[in-house]
């Protein structure tokens, strides 16, 4: 039986319950119908233009409400056409955005309880589950004692790493100035690779850090493209000599562009001897800290980093949004974010004697509202357990393996920088244009082109050392081995034509 239209003459209930069990059910019908066809799609359509949709949809809003099945069937018939269909198995761009049936569920949980958690009041147990929850998260990946809460630190879920750096680099920013007085804000100087994210540069324009004071360290093949401590070390001495306060350093474990690894104990010492804060990024590969012959990337050094973050929506299994973000020392994060408005205090809730302290994570946070992100994550830890998340890690990084053998093997191309997680970089590099970088950025422009204009995959570029380089980031829930085959074949097939059109 079809939803009816909701009519504007009649009483409006929206959760009535009997409509709400029989909407939700035809939208997990949609999509586990999309989710069984999805290899079917296009991964990104190459023949789209902006302004397709406008074109397809009607120039206001209905007056009145219309069937559910109207709706989906819309859905079907214009907007998946026209979506790049992150969860396809070939998808291999960017970086994963997982998704899978325990993040789903715990996604349903969220937004259906639809609870605000910002005041340990607004909602006890969704508070008290987060905190729980990144503590959870923590001994899985190693980190040390002091970053959990139950070793003097704590944790917090946020949507994304760009609101963890700003977090981060608010409190740092207020710790010194409270020792150095606001006018000190222009000698405040933050450092990091060239191979770091770009959302630290945006993330210290905010919190107002001249764009002149953000120091970007050169990385080298020799190094792997880490950040070399010296480096720093130089660049932080020459600064301090010259006025300037050496404020922020970041220490990326798994960079967006190669998958490079900074060397985080080496980067921790020199952020203690200068009074700097030790931010470890690791988004992308923290989630394969859950291994043990990966852990030691994030282990090793994580006890002198102030906070650390990593994005279980990336390679975790849990749909977007969920950051991870730990720090050392709470009252750092809290005082550079809270408010207390008489409206927001928890009446009641005054911590005695041996009673531990209600958490109001609206002060760990730019934002006053918030999801109630953690009862997905939870679900996602119950459902599939630290066996289950290890099984998906090993088994893109054993695909990646794979994939960075076969490269190796094909005397036409080459391995870029050596692999340590499931990202592979590499480029055609034929013989006859050598010394030829121009030409050769050209011929691997045209590939990764024509490969994305099959339909049949997905794969992004970075340039590295004035080199054009294809990034094959292998991490879908659907993905697997012969998935990762399927993309080598369509590689090599396309490689054939383009060098055959050079004449190479």
């Amino acid at each position: 039986m079809g939803s009816l239209p909701l009519d504007a003459s009649s009483s409006v209930r929206p959760l009535d319950p009997e409509a709400f069990a029989g909407d939700s059910h035809a939208v997990v019908e949609f999509l586990a119908e999309y989710y069984r066809d999805v290899d079917k799609f296009p991964v990104r359509a190459a023949d789209l233009e902006p302004g397709r949709l406008r074109k397809l949809l009607p120039n206001s809003a209905p007056e009145h409400g219309e069937p559910l099945e109207e709706v989906l069937e819309d859905v079907r018939r214009d907007i998946l056409p026209g979506l790049t269909h992150w969860q396809s198995p070939s998808f291999f761009a960017y970086f994963p955005m997982n998704a899978s049936a325990a993040g789903f569920a715990g996604e349903m949980l969220s937004v259906g309880l639809n609870v605000v958690p910002f005041l340990w009041a607004a909602s006890p147990a969704a508070a008290e589950l987060e905190t729980v929850v990144v503590d959870w998260m923590g001994k899985l990946l190693g980190l040390p004692s002091r970053l959990l809460f139950s070793g003097g630190g704590g944790g917090v879920l946020q949507g994304s790493t760009c609101e963890a750096v700003v977090c981060t680099l608010t409190a740092a920013r207020d710790r010194a100035l409270a020792k150095l007085g606001h006018e000190a804000i222009l000698k405040l100087v933050v450092y990091a690779s060239d191979q770091t994210h770009a959302t630290f540069q945006k993330g210290a324009r905010i919190v107002g850090i001249p764009p002149s004071n953000f120091r970007v360290i050169p990385t080298s093949a020799a190094s792997g493209y880490g950040l070399p401590a010296g480096a720093v070390r130089v660049a932080v001495e020459r600064d301090a000599a010259a006025g300037f306060v050496p404020l922020y350093l970041c220490a990326t474990v798994g960079t967006t562009g190669l998958g490079a690894v900074d060397p985080v104990r080496e980067l921790g010492e020199v952020a203690r001897r200068h009074g700097m804060w030790l931010h470890v990024d690791a988004a992308y590969a923290g989630s394969a800290a859950v291994c043990p012959e990966f852990r030691e990337y994030l282990q090793d050094g994580a006890e002198l980093a102030d906070s650390v973050s990593m994005n279980p929506h990336k390679w975790f299994l849990t749909n977007n949004d969920c950051c991870c973000l730990w720090v050392a020392s709470t009252a750092a994060l809290t005082s550079a974010l809270s408010t207390d408005p008489e409206y927001l205090k928890n009446v009641g809730t005054t911590t005695t004697g041996n009673k531990p302290a209600a958490i109001d994570y609206k002060d760990w946070q730019i934002s006053l509202s918030r999801r109630f992100r953690a009862i997905k994550l939870w679900v996602v830890l119950r459902r599939y357990g630290a066996a289950g998340l290890r099984a998906h890690i090993r088994r893109h990084v054993t695909a990646a393996k794979w994939f960075e053998r076969a490269v190796a093997a094909d005397e036409r191309f080459e391995v870029v920088v050596p692999r340590k997680f499931s990202l592979v970089c590499f480029r055609l590099r034929p013989s006859r244009l050598a010394g030829n970088d121009a030409m050769n950025d050209a011929v691997n422009r045209e590939l990764l082109t024509a490969v994305n204009g099959t339909g049949r995959a997905f794969m992004t570029h970075f340039v590295v050392d004035g080199k054009f380089v294809i990034r094959l980031a292998i991490g879908g829930a659907m993905t697997d081995m012969q998935h990762v085959m399927d993309v080598w074949d369509l590689l090599q097939g396309k490689a054939d034509e383009v060098l055959q059109r050079y004449q190479l």
